[in-house]
Formats: C-alpha cells, structure tokens, sequence
C-alpha cells in the first residue's frame, strides 16, 4: 500500500513540474497596450502579442477580450517556435472605414494554428458605395482575413461581418478547418466573397452561414480534396468552382465534395464556371449531393462561356476539361424556367455527367433542362428531364 501511495505521489510530482515547464501562456492583448476605444489603434498591442506567442516553445494563447478594438492591417507571420497557437477573440476586431487595401489580417507560415470566436468587421460600406457610385477611382477592396502558406489550421466560431472584398481566403495551405462560421454581407455589396480556396489541399468547411454578395464558397485552381459540408448560402451566388481559366498555364480542381447545403433566393446553387478562352485547367471528380434549392436562379449550372465584359474571349472555346461530376439528391425550387443548364464547351465537352434523383420544379410549370457539349447518364427520379 506504501508502495502504491508512493508511486502516486511521484506520478502527480511529475505532472505538475511537465505542467510548469509547458504552460499555457495567456498574451492579452490590453496587457500590451491595446484599448476598445473607436479611435485608438490596436495594431501594434495586436503584434507584440503575437510576437510573444510565436516565440514561445509551449502553447500559447493571443486574446482579444471583449470590446471592439481598432486594428489597420496586421500580418501574423511564421514560422513560429510552437506548433500550437491560439488566437482567442471576446470582442470585435474593427477595420479603418474605408481602408481599401489588399489585405486587412493576414496568417503567413504558421503551423498549429487555432482562431476562436468573436467577430472581424470589415467595415466596407464606404467602398460599396464608391463602386456603385461611378465605380471609378475606387479602392479595389481588401479581404478581411487571409490564411496563406500554413498547415493544420483550425477557424472555429468566427463571425465576419461587411468585408470590403472577401471575407476569408484559405491560398497554398494543407489541412485548413473551418468549423461554424457566420459570414454577413448585404446582398448588393460587390465581390463580398464568403470564403475562396485556392492552391490548398485538405480544407473542410462545415456549419456556415452565410449570406453575401457573391460566392458563399468560391473554388480556385489547385484546389484539391476539399469538403464542404452543411452550409447555408443566401444571399449569393451560389457555391462555385471557379471562374477557372483566367490563364492558359493553371492548375486544375479536383476531388471536391458538397453536401447537405440549403441555397435560399440566389442567383446560382451548384456552379462550375470557366473563361471561354483557351486554358490547360481541368475540373474532376466532384461530387453535388443533398442539396435544397429555395427560388434560386440557377440551381444546377456549368457555365464555359464566361466572359465578363466581353473582353479577350468573344468566340473563343474553354479549353478547361470537366469531367466526373455527380449530381445527387438535389430538389427545390428554381426561379427561372431552366433549372438545369450544362453549356459546355464547344472543344472540350463535359463528359461523365451524372445526374441521381433531382427533383428541382418551376411554380406551377414544368422546369427544363439545357445541354450543350455535354455528356454523361441519369438514373432515378430526374426532374426535369435529363437531355444529358
């Protein structure tokens, strides 16, 4: 009995001097100068608290405690000695109104990141404004946060709210979570992507609402093995992949799977959407399943015929390549008379098109469907009728 008492004591002995050696350092930012005051900047108290994180080898925490504090933009750069940082947000993270640079926060080479709660405000109104305006002499706008060149992050919880430009960008990373964010934009506000991947593998994004004035969920080129699911969209445009084939030497997207999404009165549901102009890019194996459509314009679209402007494509054909698309248990409503609309390209057809149990309707009328360059089968209930 002696022995065993002694072997406790020694076992708890041991976790208390691992726990002092480790601990959880706690960096707030008001200790280092911060204040939630409108006019006072936050930037520099936000900084050498993630300098003091990023140089220490145990698991520090970042915390931004409630209140809404004025930060300008800020880039939190790696590599950082640990591989387990937490920024903790209470308050409200407020940009310059009218800031109208590239990027307002910014994660750069870090691993182990973890970002919690509270709300980043973008502040954009005053650019919408300008762009609707004339459109002229305008800022072209700042994404409110970009996680760029890092591994095994984790967004969890996060509101973000009137983005300039995008709201949140995941560009050349592996293994990026996010996990029940709120993404809040007026339906008109220009470019207001939800959230846009691209060059990264390994994202997931699950239990989101948001409702934007673009793309809830935008997919870049050199996308690979990305999940979406559980997503709420509207207003917006849609989910897209794409536009891809911007340029003649890009990287294509592939392994994309989206489920159980409800798209309420926006302009697409599930969109893949190309330049028509040449183009080395492919889209394959992607997967369109358990999706609701609520009055939406388009609810299942591939469109190769972008040409915004009319610029530098008229004519031509997209030489990106889609093949292996499923589409299953998609129904609802379409706002429009052509629910399904595939307008492939005249050079490089769509091939391995299906289509499993879609039931998509048209108010009292019968919904169509639109072919063009595309090939591929149905199999169930398909509503309306498939003219693949």
């Amino acid at each position: 009995m002696s022995q065993l008492k002694n072997t406790v004591i020694l076992l708890l002995l041991t976790i208390i001097s691992t726990t002092r050696a480790n601990p959880g350092e706690v960096h707030d930012i008001v200790d280092y100068g911060a204040r939630p005051q409108p006019r006072f900047d936050s930037s520099d108290s936000l900084l050498r608290a993630w300098a003091a994180a990023c140089a220490s080898t145990g698991s520090p925490t970042v915390s931004v405690p409630a209140g809404n504090f004025l930060v300008r933009q800020a880039t939190f750069a790696g590599p950082c000695k640990s591989s387990k940082i937490t920024v903790q947000i209470g308050g409200t993270l407020v940009a310059p109104s009218g800031y109208g640079g590239e990027k307002w926060i910014v994660f750069d080479n870090v691993e182990g990141l973890s970002v919690y709660g509270g709300t980043i405000d973008g502040r954009g109104a005053a650019l919408w404004a300008c762009k609707a305006a004339s459109g002229r002499h305008c800022p072209d706008g700042a994404t409110s946060l970009t996680i760029m060149n890092s591994k095994d992050v984790v967004v969890s919880g996060l509101t973000s709210v009137n983005s300039e430009k995008f709201h949140v960008v995941i560009h050349g990373c592996e293994h990026v979570n996010v996990h029940g964010v709120r993404i809040s934009a007026p339906g008109r506000s220009p470019n207001t992507d939800g959230i846009h991947v691209q060059m990264s593998r390994g994202v997931t994004i699950s239990g989101a609402s948001i409702r934007t004035g673009d793309d809830c969920v935008s997919i870049g080129p050199g996308t690979t093995n990305l999940w979406i699911e559980q997503v709420t969209c509207g207003p917006g445009h849609g989910i897209s992949i794409g536009s891809l084939g911007k340029g003649y030497e890009e990287m294509g997207v592939e392994n994309v799977t989206v489920k159980t999404t409800v798209f309420t009165g926006t302009e697409n549901g599930l969109r893949i959407k190309t330049w028509g102009r040449p183009s080395e890019g492919f889209v394959k194996g992607v997967v369109f399943e358990h999706a609701l459509m609520q009055n939406v314009h388009n609810p299942i679209i591939i469109d190769q015929n972008y040409c915004p402007d009319h610029r530098g494509c008229p004519d031509k054909n997209s030489g990106v390549r889609i093949s292996e698309v499923t589409y299953s248990d998609i129904h609802g409503s379409s706002a429009t008379p052509v629910a399904v609309n595939f307008d492939c390209s005249a050079s490089n057809p769509c091939t391995g098109i299906a289509l499993q149990d879609i039931k998509l309707t048209y108010g009292s009328a019968a919904a169509e469907s639109c072919c063009k360059h595309a090939d591929g089968e149905a199999s169930g209930l398909v509503v309306p009728p498939s003219c693949l």
